[in-house]
């Protein structure tokens, strides 16, 4: 009787957990201002938790191989193996708390990662997320 019990909460929570993970993977990023495809970024889960995003290649729209402008430990190294997302956090239906580094200029926003299916709605900003730009981030097979 008591596995009966125990059954649709060990079903909800297996649920749960396969949501919360439906970010990881490859995705491919998209430039904002030519729409081609610039790089791949794979979004793993680090041992404290927390979503991170590294970049794994580089496409022939990528305008920069080095993130020259990025701050401390993350300046003039290549942009291979660089993580540009980092501690993202569950929080409802999308992931916050987290920081995108732009590789271009070096500069860090605040970001929220909303999946949509096999998309990413990747947000940077500044104070509040109306302060910001979104990015749409296509998963690759």
């Amino acid at each position: 009787m008591k596995k009966i019990f125990l059954l649709p909460f060990m079903l909800l929570f297996a649920l749960f957990a396969t949501a919360q993970d439906n970010i990881l993977g490859v995705w491919k990023t998209i430039d904002d201002e030519t729409g081609e495809p610039k790089s791949h970024v794979e979004i793993y889960k680090g041992d404290d938790g927390m979503i991170y995003g590294k970049v794994i290649k580089l496409l022939p729209a990528a305008s920069v191989s080095t993130c020259n402008g990025c701050p401390g430990s993350m300046a003039g190294k290549s942009l291979i193996g660089l993580d540009i997302l980092t501690g993202l956090k569950p929080y409802k239906d999308y992931y916050s708390y987290g920081i995108i580094t732009d590789p271009d200029g070096g500069k860090q926003y605040k970001c929220n990662v909303t999946p949509a299916g096999d998309k990413l709605e990747v947000r940077g900003y500044i104070g509040f997320s109306l302060l910001g730009r979104t990015q749409i981030w296509h998963r690759v097979k």
